[in-house]
Protein backbone atom coordinates (compact mmCIF):
# COMPACT_ATOMS: atom_id res chain seq x y z
CA UNK A 1 0.00 0.00 0.00
CA UNK A 2 1.09 3.76 -0.59
CA UNK A 3 0.06 7.25 0.49
CA UNK A 4 -1.76 9.25 -1.40
CA UNK A 5 -0.69 9.95 -5.15
CA UNK A 6 -1.35 13.08 -7.97
CA UNK A 7 -1.32 11.31 -10.71
CA UNK A 8 -0.45 13.45 -13.80
CA UNK A 9 -2.17 13.22 -16.90
CA UNK A 10 0.48 14.95 -19.38
CA UNK A 11 -1.50 13.91 -22.38
CA UNK A 12 -4.97 15.72 -20.79
CA UNK A 13 -2.61 18.76 -20.71
CA UNK A 14 -0.99 18.87 -24.40
CA UNK A 15 -5.05 18.04 -25.19
CA UNK A 16 -6.17 21.35 -22.57
CA UNK A 17 -3.19 23.47 -24.75
CA UNK A 18 -4.63 22.55 -28.53
CA UNK A 19 -7.57 23.80 -26.91
CA UNK A 20 -6.68 26.91 -25.77
CA UNK A 21 -4.73 27.49 -28.37
CA UNK A 22 -7.13 26.79 -30.94
CA UNK A 23 -9.62 29.26 -28.75
CA UNK A 24 -6.82 32.22 -29.86
CA UNK A 25 -5.83 31.33 -32.93
CA UNK A 26 -2.20 32.98 -33.76
CA UNK A 27 -1.70 34.50 -30.22
CA UNK A 28 1.36 33.30 -28.86
CA UNK A 29 0.74 31.53 -25.12
CA UNK A 30 2.60 32.13 -22.25
CA UNK A 31 2.31 29.14 -20.00
CA UNK A 32 1.83 29.72 -16.29
CA UNK A 33 3.95 27.22 -14.15
CA UNK A 34 4.57 29.05 -11.03
CA UNK A 35 4.28 27.60 -8.00
CA UNK A 36 5.83 23.85 -9.18
CA UNK A 37 2.74 23.85 -12.12
CA UNK A 38 -0.08 24.73 -9.49
CA UNK A 39 0.91 21.71 -7.58
CA UNK A 40 1.39 19.27 -10.78
CA UNK A 41 5.05 19.28 -11.18
CA UNK A 42 7.20 21.81 -12.80
CA UNK A 43 9.62 20.34 -15.17
CA UNK A 44 7.54 17.16 -16.47
CA UNK A 45 4.78 19.96 -17.04
CA UNK A 46 7.36 22.53 -19.08
CA UNK A 47 8.38 19.55 -20.86
CA UNK A 48 5.47 18.27 -22.06
CA UNK A 49 4.81 21.32 -23.31
CA UNK A 50 7.34 22.11 -24.93
CA UNK A 51 6.68 19.23 -27.00
CA UNK A 52 3.72 20.85 -28.38
CA UNK A 53 5.81 23.90 -29.16
CA UNK A 54 5.41 26.20 -26.14
CA UNK A 55 8.53 28.59 -26.07
CA UNK A 56 7.61 31.14 -22.81
CA UNK A 57 7.33 30.34 -19.57
CA UNK A 58 5.83 32.51 -16.48
CA UNK A 59 7.41 31.73 -13.15
CA UNK A 60 6.62 33.71 -10.22
CA UNK A 61 10.29 33.79 -8.22
CA UNK A 62 13.74 34.15 -9.44
CA UNK A 63 14.32 30.55 -8.13
CA UNK A 64 11.74 28.76 -10.00
CA UNK A 65 13.64 30.67 -13.16
CA UNK A 66 16.57 29.30 -12.18
CA UNK A 67 15.22 25.46 -11.37
CA UNK A 68 14.15 25.46 -15.12
CA UNK A 69 17.82 26.50 -16.79
CA UNK A 70 18.95 23.86 -14.52
CA UNK A 71 16.63 21.50 -16.13
CA UNK A 72 17.97 21.99 -19.46
CA UNK A 73 15.18 24.47 -19.94
CA UNK A 74 15.97 26.88 -23.38
CA UNK A 75 12.87 28.54 -23.96
CA UNK A 76 12.12 32.26 -22.81
CA UNK A 77 11.15 32.46 -19.05
CA UNK A 78 9.20 35.67 -17.12
CA UNK A 79 9.72 36.24 -13.63
CA UNK A 80 6.57 37.80 -11.77
CA UNK A 81 8.28 39.06 -8.65
CA UNK A 82 9.63 42.36 -8.24
CA UNK A 83 12.93 42.77 -9.52
CA UNK A 84 16.25 42.60 -6.66
CA UNK A 85 19.50 43.85 -7.14
CA UNK A 86 21.33 40.67 -6.57
CA UNK A 87 19.95 38.89 -9.24
CA UNK A 88 20.76 40.62 -12.22
CA UNK A 89 23.73 39.81 -13.03
CA UNK A 90 22.81 35.89 -13.14
CA UNK A 91 19.13 36.84 -14.85
CA UNK A 92 21.32 38.61 -17.50
CA UNK A 93 24.04 35.82 -18.14
CA UNK A 94 21.03 32.94 -17.68
CA UNK A 95 18.76 34.49 -20.26
CA UNK A 96 15.66 35.57 -17.81
CA UNK A 97 13.30 38.01 -18.86
CA UNK A 98 12.40 40.33 -15.13
CA UNK A 99 9.55 42.38 -14.15
CA UNK A 100 9.76 46.17 -14.10
CA UNK A 101 6.72 46.59 -11.58
CA UNK A 102 7.92 49.80 -9.77
CA UNK A 103 9.33 53.20 -9.94
CA UNK A 104 12.83 52.76 -8.42
CA UNK A 105 12.83 49.10 -10.23
CA UNK A 106 13.97 51.68 -13.48
CA UNK A 107 16.77 53.13 -11.02
CA UNK A 108 18.05 49.93 -10.61
CA UNK A 109 18.50 48.88 -13.97
CA UNK A 110 19.72 51.74 -15.07
CA UNK A 111 22.81 51.83 -12.59
CA UNK A 112 23.39 48.03 -13.16
CA UNK A 113 23.72 49.04 -16.83
CA UNK A 114 26.29 51.66 -16.05
CA UNK A 115 28.26 49.13 -13.90
CA UNK A 116 28.42 46.65 -16.41
CA UNK A 117 27.56 47.75 -20.10
CA UNK A 118 24.38 45.20 -19.95
CA UNK A 119 21.38 43.98 -18.71
CA UNK A 120 18.75 41.67 -18.66
CA UNK A 121 15.30 42.05 -20.48
CA UNK A 122 12.40 43.23 -19.10
CA UNK A 123 8.47 43.63 -19.11
CA UNK A 124 6.87 46.73 -18.18
CA UNK A 125 4.02 46.07 -16.13
CA UNK A 126 1.73 48.49 -15.54
CA UNK A 127 -0.87 48.84 -12.40
CA UNK A 128 -4.58 49.44 -14.55
CA UNK A 129 -6.64 48.88 -11.02
CA UNK A 130 -5.40 45.38 -9.17
CA UNK A 131 -3.27 47.72 -6.23
CA UNK A 132 -0.16 44.89 -6.42
CA UNK A 133 2.75 45.03 -8.19
CA UNK A 134 2.56 47.42 -11.12
CA UNK A 135 3.90 50.96 -12.07
CA UNK A 136 0.64 53.12 -11.67
CA UNK A 137 -1.58 53.74 -14.11
CA UNK A 138 -1.01 57.83 -13.84
CA UNK A 139 3.08 57.29 -13.59
CA UNK A 140 3.36 54.65 -16.53
CA UNK A 141 3.86 56.93 -19.51
CA UNK A 142 6.46 59.19 -17.44
CA UNK A 143 8.29 55.79 -17.22
CA UNK A 144 8.00 54.85 -20.35
CA UNK A 145 9.86 58.06 -21.38
CA UNK A 146 12.75 57.65 -19.02
CA UNK A 147 13.13 53.63 -20.65
CA UNK A 148 12.93 55.25 -24.14
CA UNK A 149 15.79 57.77 -23.37
CA UNK A 150 17.60 55.09 -21.43
CA UNK A 151 19.80 53.18 -24.94
CA UNK A 152 20.97 49.27 -23.73
CA UNK A 153 17.65 49.01 -21.63
CA UNK A 154 15.76 46.09 -23.28
CA UNK A 155 12.06 46.51 -22.46
CA UNK A 156 10.68 44.21 -24.78
CA UNK A 157 7.27 43.25 -23.41
CA UNK A 158 4.22 45.45 -21.29
CA UNK A 159 1.39 43.85 -19.37
CA UNK A 160 -1.00 44.50 -17.01
CA UNK A 161 -2.78 42.00 -14.74
CA UNK A 162 -7.06 41.55 -14.38
CA UNK A 163 -8.53 41.55 -10.90
CA UNK A 164 -12.14 40.45 -12.24
CA UNK A 165 -11.88 38.77 -15.45
CA UNK A 166 -12.93 35.51 -13.93
CA UNK A 167 -16.15 37.07 -12.72
CA UNK A 168 -19.73 37.35 -13.77
CA UNK A 169 -19.78 41.86 -14.10
CA UNK A 170 -16.81 42.68 -16.20
CA UNK A 171 -17.14 46.15 -16.00
CA UNK A 172 -14.56 46.90 -13.37
CA UNK A 173 -12.40 44.29 -16.33
CA UNK A 174 -13.48 46.59 -19.40
CA UNK A 175 -12.13 49.51 -16.92
CA UNK A 176 -8.82 47.98 -16.72
CA UNK A 177 -8.39 47.52 -20.40
CA UNK A 178 -9.25 50.60 -21.12
CA UNK A 179 -6.54 52.14 -19.06
CA UNK A 180 -4.00 49.69 -20.48
CA UNK A 181 -5.16 50.44 -23.93
CA UNK A 182 -4.40 54.19 -22.96
CA UNK A 183 -1.13 53.40 -21.71
CA UNK A 184 -0.20 51.14 -25.31
CA UNK A 185 -1.41 54.43 -27.27
CA UNK A 186 1.14 56.77 -25.46
CA UNK A 187 3.49 53.96 -25.91
CA UNK A 188 3.13 53.77 -29.78
CA UNK A 189 3.31 57.60 -29.70
CA UNK A 190 7.00 57.33 -28.08
CA UNK A 191 8.08 54.99 -30.18
CA UNK A 192 7.58 51.59 -28.73
CA UNK A 193 7.46 48.38 -31.10
CA UNK A 194 7.16 45.72 -28.07
CA UNK A 195 7.68 42.55 -29.35
CA UNK A 196 5.01 40.84 -26.14
CA UNK A 197 1.65 42.58 -25.09
CA UNK A 198 -0.54 40.91 -22.98
CA UNK A 199 -3.21 41.28 -20.61
CA UNK A 200 -5.55 38.34 -20.60
CA UNK A 201 -5.08 35.47 -18.29
CA UNK A 202 -7.59 32.14 -18.23
CA UNK A 203 -10.66 34.17 -17.46
CA UNK A 204 -9.90 36.36 -20.08
CA UNK A 205 -8.93 33.80 -22.62
CA UNK A 206 -12.79 33.02 -21.81
CA UNK A 207 -14.46 36.30 -20.99
CA UNK A 208 -12.70 38.88 -22.71
CA UNK A 209 -11.16 38.73 -26.65
CA UNK A 210 -10.53 42.25 -27.29
CA UNK A 211 -7.78 42.08 -24.51
CA UNK A 212 -5.99 38.86 -26.14
CA UNK A 213 -3.35 41.26 -27.92
CA UNK A 214 -0.81 38.95 -29.34
CA UNK A 215 0.07 37.08 -26.18
CA UNK A 216 -2.01 35.34 -23.53
CA UNK A 217 -0.84 33.88 -19.98
CA UNK A 218 -2.60 30.61 -19.20
CA UNK A 219 -2.11 28.81 -15.73
CA UNK A 220 -5.52 27.02 -14.31
CA UNK A 221 -7.02 26.34 -17.94
CA UNK A 222 -4.37 24.38 -19.02
CA UNK A 223 -4.21 22.03 -15.72
CA UNK A 224 -8.02 21.28 -16.74
CA UNK A 225 -9.81 23.63 -14.50
CA UNK A 226 -11.93 26.32 -14.62
CA UNK A 227 -10.48 29.88 -12.42
CA UNK A 228 -14.28 30.08 -11.30
CA UNK A 229 -17.89 29.18 -11.71
CA UNK A 230 -18.71 33.02 -13.58
CA UNK A 231 -16.63 32.02 -16.36
CA UNK A 232 -18.21 29.91 -19.54
CA UNK A 233 -17.43 26.65 -19.22
CA UNK A 234 -17.73 25.54 -23.17
CA UNK A 235 -14.22 24.75 -23.26
CA UNK A 236 -14.35 21.13 -23.09
CA UNK A 237 -10.91 20.86 -20.59
CA UNK A 238 -9.88 17.70 -18.65
CA UNK A 239 -8.87 17.49 -15.39
CA UNK A 240 -4.72 16.96 -15.43
CA UNK A 241 -4.64 16.00 -12.12
CA UNK A 242 -6.11 12.88 -10.39
CA UNK A 243 -5.68 13.19 -6.68
CA UNK A 244 -6.17 9.79 -5.17
CA UNK A 245 -5.71 7.80 -1.57
CA UNK A 246 -5.72 4.25 -0.43
CA UNK A 247 -8.11 2.34 1.35
CA UNK A 248 -6.09 0.79 4.30
CA UNK A 249 -8.73 -0.49 6.60
CA UNK A 250 -12.44 -1.70 6.60
CA UNK A 251 -14.58 -2.44 9.16
CA UNK A 252 -18.54 -2.77 9.90
CA UNK A 253 -19.67 -0.88 12.32
CA UNK A 254 -23.20 -0.62 14.18
CA UNK A 255 -26.23 2.42 13.39
CA UNK A 256 -25.15 5.10 16.06
CA UNK A 257 -21.15 4.76 16.05
CA UNK A 258 -19.35 8.34 16.05
CA UNK A 259 -16.25 9.01 13.50
CA UNK A 260 -13.33 10.66 14.21
CA UNK A 261 -12.38 13.55 16.00
CA UNK A 262 -15.10 16.02 17.91
CA UNK A 263 -17.89 12.77 17.42
CA UNK A 264 -19.40 15.01 14.98
CA UNK A 265 -20.25 12.16 12.60
CA UNK A 266 -22.50 9.37 13.83
CA UNK A 267 -23.90 6.65 11.43
CA UNK A 268 -27.95 6.25 10.97
CA UNK A 269 -27.28 2.51 10.08
CA UNK A 270 -25.35 -0.48 9.83
CA UNK A 271 -22.57 0.18 8.06
CA UNK A 272 -18.61 -0.04 6.59
CA UNK A 273 -16.38 2.75 8.03
CA UNK A 274 -13.18 2.95 5.09
CA UNK A 275 -9.74 4.74 6.59
CA UNK A 276 -8.28 6.09 4.05
CA UNK A 277 -4.22 7.18 3.90
CA UNK A 278 -4.37 10.38 3.59
CA UNK A 279 -4.87 14.09 5.70
CA UNK A 280 -4.85 17.63 5.77
CA UNK A 281 -0.93 17.65 5.90
CA UNK A 282 -1.43 15.71 2.53
CA UNK A 283 -3.07 18.07 0.52
CA UNK A 284 -6.29 17.24 1.04
CA UNK A 285 -8.60 19.88 1.98
CA UNK A 286 -9.84 19.62 5.48
CA UNK A 287 -13.55 21.77 5.19
CA UNK A 288 -14.79 19.35 2.61
CA UNK A 289 -15.64 16.72 5.73
CA UNK A 290 -18.58 18.77 6.25
CA UNK A 291 -20.95 17.45 3.16
CA UNK A 292 -18.08 16.08 1.35
CA UNK A 293 -17.57 12.46 -1.12
CA UNK A 294 -15.03 10.79 -2.35
CA UNK A 295 -15.47 8.38 -5.51
CA UNK A 296 -14.95 4.95 -5.52
CA UNK A 297 -15.68 2.17 -8.74
CA UNK A 298 -18.54 4.33 -9.85
CA UNK A 299 -20.25 5.97 -6.96
CA UNK A 300 -19.34 8.74 -4.08
CA UNK A 301 -19.47 7.85 0.00
CA UNK A 302 -19.36 10.27 2.28
CA UNK A 303 -16.74 10.91 4.07
CA UNK A 304 -17.38 10.67 7.85
CA UNK A 305 -16.48 13.39 10.19
CA UNK A 306 -13.16 15.56 10.30
CA UNK A 307 -10.26 14.76 8.27
CA UNK A 308 -7.09 14.13 10.57
CA UNK A 309 -3.43 15.04 9.80
CA UNK A 310 -2.99 12.28 8.16
CA UNK A 311 -6.02 9.97 6.92
CA UNK A 312 -10.03 10.23 7.37
CA UNK A 313 -12.73 7.89 7.04
CA UNK A 314 -15.57 7.36 4.62
CA UNK A 315 -18.72 6.12 4.95
CA UNK A 316 -19.10 3.24 2.20
CA UNK A 317 -22.71 2.28 3.61
CA UNK A 318 -23.33 -1.46 2.04
CA UNK A 319 -20.14 -1.22 -0.21
CA UNK A 320 -17.42 -3.54 1.53
CA UNK A 321 -14.23 -1.62 -0.74
CA UNK A 322 -11.37 -3.58 -1.32
CA UNK A 323 -7.74 -2.62 1.29
CA UNK A 324 -5.26 -1.16 -0.73
CA UNK A 325 -7.66 0.32 -3.54
CA UNK A 326 -7.87 3.55 -3.87
CA UNK A 327 -10.51 6.48 -3.45
CA UNK A 328 -10.67 9.45 -6.09
CA UNK A 329 -10.72 12.80 -4.07
CA UNK A 330 -10.42 14.66 -7.20
CA UNK A 331 -10.31 14.57 -10.82
CA UNK A 332 -11.09 11.79 -13.75
CA UNK A 333 -10.47 8.53 -13.64
CA UNK A 334 -11.71 5.17 -15.88
CA UNK A 335 -14.72 5.26 -13.42
CA UNK A 336 -15.04 8.08 -11.64
CA UNK A 337 -14.93 12.34 -12.47
CA UNK A 338 -15.19 14.37 -9.26
CA UNK A 339 -13.89 17.67 -10.39
CA UNK A 340 -11.90 20.30 -7.87
CA UNK A 341 -14.35 23.17 -8.57
CA UNK A 342 -17.23 21.40 -7.32
CA UNK A 343 -15.31 21.44 -3.74
CA UNK A 344 -14.27 24.72 -4.27
CA UNK A 345 -17.24 25.79 -4.65
CA UNK A 346 -18.63 23.66 -1.49
CA UNK A 347 -16.24 24.86 0.70
CA UNK A 348 -15.69 28.40 -0.33
CA UNK A 349 -12.36 28.06 -1.66
CA UNK A 350 -10.44 28.25 -4.99
CA UNK A 351 -8.80 25.90 -7.28
CA UNK A 352 -6.25 27.46 -7.38
CA UNK A 353 -5.68 26.78 -3.45
CA UNK A 354 -6.87 23.25 -3.56
CA UNK A 355 -3.94 22.51 -6.54
CA UNK A 356 -1.69 24.22 -5.02
CA UNK A 357 -1.91 22.75 -1.39
CA UNK A 358 -1.04 18.92 -2.49
CA UNK A 359 2.02 17.97 -0.83
CA UNK A 360 2.82 16.78 2.16
CA UNK A 361 3.62 12.69 1.69
CA UNK A 362 1.72 12.87 -1.63
CA UNK A 363 3.75 10.80 -4.59
CA UNK A 364 3.54 12.55 -8.13
CA UNK A 365 3.36 10.08 -10.98
CA UNK A 366 3.49 11.16 -14.66
CA UNK A 367 1.39 9.22 -17.03
CA UNK A 368 0.83 9.50 -20.99
CA UNK A 369 3.94 11.05 -21.61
Amino acid sequence: MTGPEAIIHLDRLRHNYRLIKRQVGDRQVMAVVKANAYGHGVIPVVNALRAEGVNYFAVFSFEEAVELRDAGITEEILIFSRLSEDILEEATERNITLNLSWNDDLKVLKEFHRSFGRSPKIHFKVDTGMTRLGVQYHEAVSLLEEIKGSPGLHCEGIYSHYATADEGDLSYARYQLKRFNKVLQAAKVLGFHFKYVHFSNSGAVLNLQQSWFNMVRVGMLLYGAFPSDEVPMDLPIMPVMEFTGPIVAVRPVPAGTHVSYGGVYRTKRDTNIGVIQTGFADGFPRPWYVDGTVAYKGKRYRIAGRVCMDQFMVDFGDCVPTVGEKVLFFGQNDTDVLRVEEIAQAIQSTTYVLLTAIGGRTRRVFVGG
